[in-house]
């Protein structure tokens, strides 16, 4: 008994949850964050003006730390609803604060329906959904910021919806899991970059024009990440 009982807890833990869209626990840890990075952080970002203040759009951000999305999400005036992979439920209070900050869940070993089905609901409403489309935490020649492939579930949802997608690049998170960038000197440096807004089309529907605009996805974020480096003076071992 005691074996089937954790048996379904672990199903549980996986098992969909009724979502709802980033609120008022959202914008406290928004505000929370923007203290912690204003005491902590030199953060240069450009191009935020890209981003509309309504209508449903598409955060497409380059990964190289799990701080991605709380830097973007404390930098932007709009609520971002975050497609989690599914790993990160597992531990109840993670879970939790997942759940209350709008984020929902991808299955990056399983089916994709219900992450697209999800996506698209919440840009019908006009919410802005913040997606990773490397799908995981890429670094070297892997990261699509020197030329790697994205996945073509950005592209899908983008060519559905009728959204755009506006590319994001953010460097130097990698470097905050050490203690010294976090001391209240302004050691930390980030560099943020908003790139324009872009729209698959009804070519895009098929997977041939999705493979298409995924090659001028790419292509976008290799000259963001060219412009960064250029504007700022930043060496190529910016990116591990």
């Amino acid at each position: 008994m005691q074996g089937i009982i954790k048996r379904a807890a672990v199903v549980d833990r996986f098992a969909p949850v009724r979502s709802k869209p980033p609120g008022r626990f959202y914008d406290f840890c928004r505000l929370l964050w923007r203290g912690v990075f204003a005491c902590t952080m030199r953060m240069k970002c450009s191009g935020l003006g890209s981003i509309t203040s309504t209508g449903g759009v598409l955060i497409a951000v380059s990964h190289v730390s799990h701080l991605d999305p709380i830097v973007v999400s404390a930098l932007m005036a709009r609520r971002v609803g975050w497609v989690s992979r599914k790993e990160f439920y597992q531990q109840w209070l993670m879970r939790t604060v997942l759940h209350h900050g709008g984020a929902f869940r991808v299955d990056r070993t399983g089916s994709a329906l219900p992450t697209i089905r999800e996506g698209l609901k919440r840009l019908k409403r006009g919410e802005a959904v913040g997606i990773f489309p490397e799908g995981e935490l890429m670094v070297g020649n892997r990261s699509v910021l020197r030329g790697a492939t994205v996945k073509r579930g950005v592209c899908l949802l983008a060519a559905r919806s009728g959204c755009p997608i506006i590319p994001v690049v953010v460097l130097g998170t990698d470097r905050l899991a050490k203690i010294g960038p976090w001391m209240p000197a302004k050691r930390g440096r980030l560099w943020v970059k908003v790139g324009s807004p872009m729209w698959a089309g009804e070519a895009a529907k098929t997977k041939a024009g999705r493979a298409d605009f995924a090659a001028k996805l790419e292509a976008e974020y290799v000259r963001l990440y060219a412009e960064t480096r250029e504007a700022f003076g930043l060496p190529e071992t910016i990116v591990p």
